[in-house]
């Protein structure tokens, strides 16, 4: 709504664009009621039953009580009944009659100086002047709110599906048994407005894990979201409905392409579409303009952020429609085949790779489309159902995933299929034994590996495998033979002619001779891979041999240095992932032998709760390190000052646990403010970048000028006043800057 204020005060034409179903009529009259009081005159111009543009302008007039006066000429007419009042206009459902919309728009806005539209459309009219205000789906709860009723609550979806809920079966709350339930539909539905209101119509009738198992299947999701309000409009009485009438506006090729990124589940990006969507008189250079006008019309949405390249998706309800479509038209086989043959096409350019397993796959991000694809396509190629079965289990083991990459592999082992891969398949089931922590299983694969691979003269492949026995050697805690096998790797990687190959095997036998007690020839090989990492590898990469190089000098008690390292890598690898988790704990290390207890305590005791959110472990010697440093710290600290730091590490997640281990900044803040914030206090609810927001709106900084201070665009900082003002419920700068000064006292 306030953005909607600001929009309309510098634009006479503003139209609210999204996918059917997400509430455009609704937040546009809801607007315009609370803003008619600033003009002369509000009228709402219904069009959904229009057919087509001839008797456009006559709605509008009979709108404006013109009747039939207003004749074959009725733009006339109707310019002279506005004249120069001031007056908001409401266009609601534009997209059928986009064109005649558009011409007639620009007739009244150049001949009524002072009057205003408000248009709802599910693409744009484009038009000069035109504002466009794209409405979104509804927040979603967090992925690891469990069954945290409070957490759920803050999900604007959640509150929707209960209160609707409600009012059917009157006595429905969310509680720790449904929570989790209704969390989960509602991510189903993408927060899809119409979609969440039509699935909380069956509370009562069903409960929420029966609506939950009935979205599983695209035919019972679109008959399940049916039953919507006989008041309505009709184009919303189902959601199947809601889609359809977008989907007769569109012409026959973007109708094909529509139903064809059916089979794309989890999203793609143009390269992808091409390939899958190319065909029947659609060739692949003529994808590009299609996707653009299924986006200009909501039936594919951008994904967020600057990604490259670009990523879009068809949200859940609206793919099921469009997979049915695509059944309907007998194209799902020759469809499903496409995406196969492009994924596999994909898969090739990454062989050769010396340490696939750890690399950063061009995979990884269509792992949904590597497990759904496989599995639906008929009549596949079995090179190709291996290969991908192969890079899928690969997905899930850079993701940190073993049990999903282990059940794959084995899989592999058992066919004669996976011996066309030579050791490729033993060895990533040796290093997905080694995570979960099996030595014995993961040193009987390694050898596999490397049996295999020895008959095959393939160096790359070999090199892959002494690499991968020896995590299962150092899983063992047997770190001679982790360091021998680490240098014949070497010995074959070298020849090879791949400078990052090579600074990547030495800084994996770097780590093991750290391990075996050698960490003077350790600092030695980190000096020399360390430059070539930096300068050519992927920032994964440059992170595990930053994390190296810090452990190494902190075995030599240089803990200036060690820290330099260690916070390096905080400033590469992103807050949420367990990349980040490792400096945090290398960083608690340099702590206590520091003898800042109260860090270290809370540095290990924050990052063993991330750990154990995200469910992964850190390697045994490493985890050992970290557990003793608490156990000493937890040995020396008086009790209050123990109980300050647990409290204080459970607060402390994602930006907030970056900010506080840097102690730069916002860090330093957080830090001061740790030993004296309580568990109710309301600081705790902004996250570390919020928080450095309002520090400097409490200095008197414009949004511009924190922009620059924080290297954010003034949008960013807008969007974190926006969402601190909700978490607060403070509505003015004052008010922040008051709250900031006074943040126990201060209540709204």
């Amino acid at each position: 709504m306030s953005d909607l204020r600001a929009l309309l005060r510098s634009t006479r034409l503003l139209t609210l664009t999204g996918a059917g179903g997400v509430g455009k009529t609704r937040l546009a009259l809801e607007f315009a009621r609370g803003i008619s009081s600033r003009y002369a005159r509000l009228d709402l111009v219904e069009l959904d039953a229009l057919r087509d543009g001839a008797t456009l302008t006559q709605s509008v007039a009979a709108a404006l009580g013109m009747g039939e006066r207003a004749g074959p000429t009725g733009v006339d007419v109707v310019v002279r009944a506005i004249g120069d009042a001031s007056q908001l206009l409401i266009l609601d459902n534009c997209e059928h009659l986009a064109e005649p919309c558009a011409r007639l728009v620009v007739t009244l806005l150049g001949r009524c100086p002072r009057l205003r539209i408000l248009a709802t459309s599910r693409e744009a009219l484009r038009v000069p002047g035109e504002t466009v205000f794209r409405v979104g789906e509804l927040s979603l709860p967090p992925a690891d709110a469990g069954n945290d009723v409070t957490a759920l609550q803050r999900a604007d979806s959640v509150r929707l599906f209960v209160e609707r809920a409600a009012h059917r079966s009157p006595g429905f709350a969310l509680d720790r048994t449904n929570g989790p339930l209704v969390a989960e539909i509602c991510r189903r539905l993408d927060g899809l407005t119409l979609a969440v209101e039509l699935a909380a119509c069956h509370i009562g009738a069903f409960a929420p894990g029966d609506i939950l198992a009935g979205l599983d299947d695209h035919a019972s999701q679109l008959d399940l979201l049916a039953g919507g309000s006989r008041t309505g409009p009709r184009r919303h009485s189902t959601l199947a409905t809601a889609v359809d009438w977008s989907h007769r506006l569109l012409d026959p090729a973007e109708q094909a392409v529509f139903r064809r990124l059916a089979v794309l589940a989890g999203g793609f990006d143009l390269a992808a579409a091409g390939s899958v969507c190319a065909g029947g008189g659609i060739g692949p250079q003529d994808v590009f303009p299609l996707l653009r006008a299924l986006e200009a019309k909501s039936l594919i949405s951008r994904l967020p952020g600057d990604t490259a390249p670009t990523r879009f998706r068809q949200l859940g309800v609206i793919r099921a429609y469009a997979m049915e479509r695509l059944r309907a038209s007998g194209e799902l086989g020759p469809t499903l085949r496409s995406a196969l043959a492009w994924l596999h096409e994909v898969a090739e350019r990454a062989c050769g790779d010396v340490f696939a397993d750890q690399a950063s796959s061009p995979l990884t991000v269509e792992r949904d489309n590597l497990a759904s694809v496989p599995a639906h396509a008929t009549g596949q190629d079995e090179t190709t159902r291996v290969r991908l079965t192969l890079e899928l289990a690969r997905v899930h083991y850079q993701q940190e995933q073993p049990s999903a990459a282990g059940a794959l592999l084995t899989g592999l082992l058992r066919e004669p299929g996976g011996q066309a891969l030579g050791g490729e398949v033993a060895a990533l089931a040796t290093r997905v034994a080694a995570q979960q922590a099996d030595p014995r299983r993961a040193l009987s694969l390694g050898e596999r590996a490397v049996n295999l691979e020895r008959q095959r003269h393939v160096p790359s492949g070999l090199a892959n495998a002494l690499d991968a026995r020896a995590a299962a050697w150092l899983c063992r805690g047997e770190f001679t033979e982790a360091v021998s096998d680490l240098r014949a790797c070497l010995d074959v990687v070298a020849p090879l002619g791949s400078p990052e190959d090579v600074a990547w095997c030495t800084q994996h036998l770097a780590w093991a001779l750290l391990q075996a007690g050698g960490e003077r020839e350790a600092d030695e090989l980190m000096a020399d891979c360390l430059p070539v990492l930096r300068e050519q590898a992927p920032w994964p990469r440059v992170a595990a041999a930053l994390h190296t190089a810090g452990a190494v000098r902190l075995a030599l008690g240089q803990m200036e240095s060690a820290e330099a390292l260690f916070t390096e890598v905080l400033r590469i690898a992103p807050g949420g992932s367990f990349h980040a988790l490792y400096p945090v704990e290398g960083l608690a290390l340099v702590a206590a032998e520091s003898g800042d207890m109260q860090r270290a305590l809370r540095l290990c005791e924050a990052s063993a709760l991330a750990r154990r959110l995200l469910d992964t472990e850190p390697e045994a010697s490493w985890r050992r390190r970290t557990e003793q440093a608490a156990v000493r710290a937890r040995t020396v600290l008086p009790t209050a000052a123990r109980e300050a730091a647990v409290v204080g590490a459970h607060e402390l997640r994602g930006d907030r646990l970056v900010a506080y281990a840097l102690r730069t900044g916002s860090g330093e803040q957080v830090r001061r403010g740790l030993d004296t914030m309580g568990a109710d206090d309301e600081r705790w609810r902004l996250t570390a970048r919020e928080f450095m927001v309002v520090e400097l709106v409490a200095e008197g900084l414009t949004n511009r000028q924190i922009a620059s201070e924080l290297g954010l665009s003034a949008h960013t900082v807008a969007t974190h006043l926006d969402k601190v003002r909700d978490k607060l419920g403070l509505r003015s700068r004052t008010q922040i800057a008051l709250w900031f000064d006074r943040p126990r006292s201060y209540r709204r």
